[in-house]
């Protein structure tokens, strides 16, 4: 869908707009991240994100990961390298997509979507891996966190929409 008449982000398929339809999202919370297999904030991020999910999905959180090797070349599998990488090292259960681009004019339409909902501290584009938007249940981006913000700080805002 164009990114002009989306209302909210399960107006989308999948980033690259095929296979997965965000529409099946609705009624969940979600953390919609871009991530890295060889970036510092890796283990971090996959860490904690894997320990939200399986603290919460079962109350309705969705953590949906999408690749992107635009900073610093710091994902530079193919798609099955990176699933591999994802689920043997971390065990995460959670959807990684195909990988895509988050800034420039080849990024996915999600990610333009979710940058003019709400725009970053320095403007809108994304500015690293592991930059976090958390969406209420109705497909609203609510809240955008930075690089750095630690998954489990975001907790007190999680359980928030989750419990509405």
């Amino acid at each position: 869908m164009a990114t002009s008449s989306a209302k909210s982000v399960h107006d989308f398929t999948d980033a690259k707009g095929n296979d997965i339809n965000l529409g099946d999202y609705k009624g969940k919370v979600l953390i919609i991240v871009n991530v890295a297999s060889q970036c510092g904030l890796t283990n971090s991020n996959y860490t904690e994100l894997s320990q939200l999910y399986e603290k919460y999905k079962q109350k309705g959180l969705e953590i949906l990961a999408f690749p992107c090797n635009q900073f610093g070349a710091q994902e530079p599998g193919s798609n099955e390298q990176i699933q591999e990488f994802v689920c043997t090292r971390f065990k995460a259960e959670f959807p990684v997509f195909d990988k895509v681009d988050v800034n420039g004019d080849k990024a996915a339409p999600l990610y333009k979507y979710l940058k003019s909902s709400k725009g970053g501290l320095f403007g809108d584009g994304i500015k690293w891996n592991f930059s976090k938007f958390l969406v209420d249940k109705e497909g609203n981006v609510v809240d955008r966190y930075a690089p750095t913000t630690s998954p489990l700080s975001i907790e007190k805002d999680l359980l928030k929409l989750l419990d509405a």
